[in-house]
């Protein structure tokens, strides 16, 4: 009896052991001398907004798997342009990564860069696929819902001022002109370049109303700032499903997503790759990130990307683009 009980407990542990080998293994195959320094990461826009407070989640995760500091610096401007110069002329030596988002399909798309997003660089993580909404103060009487704000933009065209990004081929800005041509009124975007000035200019009253992601504006629902009076997606998710969606409403066109993720160089030795790739992931995992993308609503949408699937995403996206900017459907 006690043989049996002692054979059954040695197997066990053998089982343990085997299967737990390849990945201690693979966790300890890091490229030789890589990383021995920080890690820089560069995040194109300001602080406090949605790249950045991702940026600094996901540097504070990784710094836990790859035993490196990983330094965020912030380079605003150009609409996520300013920050590429950094990139591109640090040596492609995996010691620099930069966060950017779907502007940069956009971006390329419209010939504001020559580097190719899923080929001259590519996404080595896609850490955040967002849905967006329009908001607006809780107490302004003139727009207690959807149907109201619309009923103010039929009558007064242009009069709603609403913050947006200042890039005019992003996301936000093609999303916004698809929904008011669909629903047949006309706002007035007021540009801001800072996630900071455009959430404070619909608090302080500058403007009517903000178009932006959930997570980026969630301390501003929860103070009471800010409410959602509609949801960029044909579904309500769950979180939201008191606010109405695009089928809710009638819309008929395809929305388009936020994508945030972590980008390096072709040239990057192809060892470093693979293990920024792992080490990315393994971060993306941890119990701290995903409780920060739970934060943010980002477990709504299955996000997550490699190098493989995040290239596949980006050259959609830029396909997308391409194909409205020249009138195809």
């Amino acid at each position: 009896m006690e043989r049996d009980r002692f054979w059954r407990v040695f197997i066990v542990l053998a089982l343990i052991v085997t299967f737990s080998l390849p990945a201690v293994l693979y966790a300890m195959d890091k490229p030789e001398g890589f990383p021995k320094r920080p890690i820089t990461m560069i995040v194109p826009y300001g602080a406090g907004g949605g790249s950045d407070q991702l940026a600094r989640a996901m540097a504070t995760a990784l710094e836990k798997v790859v035993g490196v500091p990983i330094k965020v610096v912030n380079k605003p401007g150009g609409s996520g342009v300013a920050g590429l110069s950094d990139f591109f002329m640090a040596r492609p030596d995996g010691y620099t990564i930069t966060e950017h988002i779907d502007d940069a399909a956009s971006l390329y798309a419209s010939g504001m860069i020559k580097q190719n997003p899923s080929v001259e660089w590519y996404p080595v993580c896609i850490a955040q696929i967002a849905f967006s909404q329009i908001y607006v103060r809780p107490k302004d009487d003139r727009f207690p819902n959807w149907a109201a704000f619309v009923k103010y933009a039929k009558a007064n065209p242009g009069k709603i001022k609403l913050a947006n990004v200042a890039n005019v081929g992003s996301m936000e800005r093609v999303v916004t002109s698809l929904l008011e041509k669909d629903q047949g009124i006309k706002l007035t975007q007021v540009s801001f370049d800072k996630p900071a000035e455009r959430y404070g200019s619909l608090v302080g009253g500058h403007v009517d109303a903000l178009f932006e992601q959930p997570g980026d504006v969630r301390p501003y629902m929860e103070s009471g700032d800010m409410k959602p009076i509609i949801t960029i997606l044909n579904e309500r998710p769950s979180a939201f499903s008191d606010v109405p969606c695009l089928k809710d409403v009638g819309a008929k066109f395809k929305p388009l997503f936020r994508f945030r993720g972590f980008f390096i160089r072709k040239e990057v030795p192809m060892d470093r790759q693979k293990y920024l790739e792992w080490a990315l992931k393994q971060a993306w995992n941890s119990e701290g990130f995903q409780k920060f993308n739970k934060r943010k609503y980002m477990h709504l949408i299955d996000s997550y990307r490699g190098i493989e699937g995040g290239k596949e995403l980006v050259s959609e996206t830029v396909n997308t683009y391409r194909a409205m900017s020249s009138g195809k459907k």
